[in-house]
């Protein structure tokens, strides 16, 4: 007898079924997928016993001719690829013939169709142990349903693997939401134990499709969504980025698309986390959903059985495009952007407690000891200069400084009528009028008040002012008067020797003078102010943790951000109010400035409506 023998159709598709069949919602995505690529506009699901005992999937699609019925159930039959070259370019979300039949392998399979438009269809059934398909005639509109009963009735230790009715009808819910994401103009209906779950109205405008993200990732997701559209090189990334403040402790708000197909891909996970990485919180992971359009022909959708993979022809342009195109978009997030969604409240303008755009000095200040003025504060060499400012900004900076020099008449200023004529005019940050505890600046905007992490803030205007310098010619240092001597170990000294050519790209000049000695000569100019021995040291440990050159000039931006935190003002450091205007006014030409290095918010909004309700206002 020959010890190699053909395995009958039902083991074999049983075999199959172990590759497609894992739960209940992956016969529900593939049924689901089949309406799909049928070109259903309304779909309606219903789920009993968390799909185990029934799932029945309803379209108004195409329909399947009476002929076409059993081999709709046969193994490597399908209507949506017949050469090579469609299995190269393929447009639809199925095409591996399979699902249909191993479904039918491990279930009580019933499948009703009419293509036309009366309402007489054909019916085709199977169980599990009997292959060969019955035929019956049976009133249907048009479209196709597919009822699924008793998932692994007749294989009984895949049943035990399933979890409990509610665990398996949470994938299936989420199979569903998947999907609807994917595909606005079509309507979704899920019901589960006979009762209404979920009624995803079809819909293809702006409106819609924001309305339907908001139905399936919160309302939240939306409200702290960027939408973005960008198309270049043939590649088209649409969707919604979630601002980084809006971080998760898991990935579960992740929905990425490539032309249509929901995938979960290592290179677009890579480039998603790049473009956040200097501004997500450590721990963190961003939320999105973004839908990629590409040639077909240059990915492959072929290279796993449930279809949740992709491999791209040019890879590396695809990561970058993603990246780059992310990267750009999470850069532009400006404190004018935010501060355009504020929401407004019905408060009564009677009830509304007055307030004026202007900063105010306050009168407890010690009148025998008057702030410094703005050119002779050290902290300004950090700032920029007065040509970023506008004209409104530099006459209040101006009426400030003249404040702080003649404090003895002071007693509640006010800002120029010129600055104040309009609230257009106030920046989105607003003005200064107080700093709490020497940690926090307090704002007063045309909305209401901004509190601002001032360390955090400046760390990200230094980093980013450190980023573009180093890209564009180096960063410029400066030598210092007197060299300093830093003892250090062996094996600091050595690191410290090997890469002193990254020392020279970042600023400075060290050479050892000793087998335990390190004399520093120079460093960068904005770090001047820094602690340059703590500095050195913070510097050289980060090399030394990314090891080799080439891993180093990859880890550029952590050395510049550890230097960055260095040359940052510090907490409960006393600041004049026109040193916290040029803060504010820096972060709003600042890219990322809504965030800190490690991904921390620089700064809070909180709308006169928001603080009204705080004291029952107008209530």
């Amino acid at each position: 007898m020959s010890s190699i023998q053909r395995l009958s159709p039902r083991l074999a598709n049983q075999i199959a079924a172990g590759e497609v069949v894992e739960r209940p919602a992956s016969v529900v995505k593939e049924v689901l997928e089949n309406s799909l690529d049928a070109g259903a506009t309304r779909i309606e699901v219903d789920i009993e016993g968390g799909g185990i005992k029934l799932m029945r999937v309803r379209d108004n699609g195409n329909g399947i001719e009476k002929d076409d019925l059993p081999l709709a159930l046969a193994r490597h039959a399908t209507s949506k690829i017949k050469v090579l070259d469609d299995l190269e370019a393929v447009a639809t979300l199925g095409f591996r013939g399979e699902a249909l039949a191993s479904i039918s392998s491990v279930s009580r399979l019933t499948l009703s169709s009419n293509n036309t438009d009366t309402h007489s269809g054909w019916l085709a059934k199977t169980e599990g142990r009997d292959m060969a398909a019955d035929i019956a005639p049976t009133p249907h509109p048009q479209g196709t349903t597919v009822e699924i009963r008793d998932l692994f009735f007749n294989t009984p230790a895949r049943r035990k693997f399933l979890r409990t009715e509610k665990t398996e009808f949470n994938r299936i819910d989420d199979v569903i939401k998947q999907l609807a994401l994917s595909h606005f103009e079509v309507t979704f209906e899920l019901r589960h134990n006979q009762r209404a779950i979920h009624s995803f109205r079809a819909g293809t405008s702006e409106a819609e499709k924001n309305r339907r993200v908001a139905q399936i990732c919160g309302p939240a997701f939306m409200e702290n969504a960027l939408a973005i559209d960008i198309e270049r090189h043939g590649l088209r990334l649409w969707g919604w980025v979630a601002l980084p403040t809006f971080s998760r402790s898991q990935a579960d708000l992740q929905h990425f698309y490539v032309n249509g197909r929901a995938i979960k891909d290592r290179l677009v996970s890579h480039a998603v986390k790049q473009a956040y990485s200097d501004v997500l919180y450590h721990g963190r992971h961003p939320a999105f959903v973004l839908y990629l359009e590409i040639d077909p022909a240059t990915v492959d959708v072929n290279v796993h059985p449930t279809k949740h993979e992709v491999r791209f022809r040019d890879h590396r342009s695809v990561h970058n495009f993603i990246y780059s195109s992310l990267h750009h978009a999470l850069a532009e997030v400006r404190p004018q952007n935010q501060e355009a969604d504020v929401v407004e409240t019905n408060v009564s303008e009677a009830d509304m407690p007055l307030v004026t755009a202007a900063p105010t000095v306050q009168a407890a200040m010690p009148l025998a000891n008057p702030r410094p003025s703005f050119e002779n504060s050290s902290f300004n060499s950090s700032f920029s200069s007065p040509q970023h400012e506008s004209p409104q900004v530099k006459e209040a900076l101006g009426f400030y400084q003249a404040s702080a020099e003649h404090a003895e008449t002071l007693a509640a200023p006010s800002m120029p009528a010129e600055a104040s004529a309009s609230d257009e005019e106030i920046p989105p940050l607003g003005y200064a009028i107080a700093q709490l505890k020497g940690i926090y600046i307090l704002a007063e905007n045309k909305e209401g008040l901004i509190v601002v992490d001032m360390h955090a803030a400046h760390e990200r205007v230094t980093y980013e002012r450190m980023k573009a310098g180093f890209a564009e010619n180096g960063i410029q240092s400066q030598p210092l008067l007197v060299p300093l001597t830093i003892a250090m170990s062996e094996k600091e000294i050595a690191s410290a020797e090997t890469h002193t050519d990254i020392f020279s790209q970042l600023g400075f000049a060290v050479e050892s003078v000793g087998p335990e000695s390190l004399l520093v000569r120079q460093i960068p100019v904005v770090l001047q102010k820094a602690n340059v021995e703590q500095l050195v040291r913070d510097v050289l440990s980060d090399i030394i943790e990314y090891g080799a050159s080439d891993r180093i000039q990859q880890h550029i931006n952590e050395l510049l951000s550890t230097m960055a935190c260095h040359g940052s003002v510090r907490a409960n450091r006393k600041l004049t109010l026109p040193e916290m205007n040029a803060l504010l006014r820096d972060m709003e030409v600042t890219e990322r400035s809504g965030q800190c290095n490690h991904g921390r918010p620089t700064w809070m909004h909180f709308s006169l409506a928001e603080i009204d309700k705080w004291f029952m206002r107008g209530q």
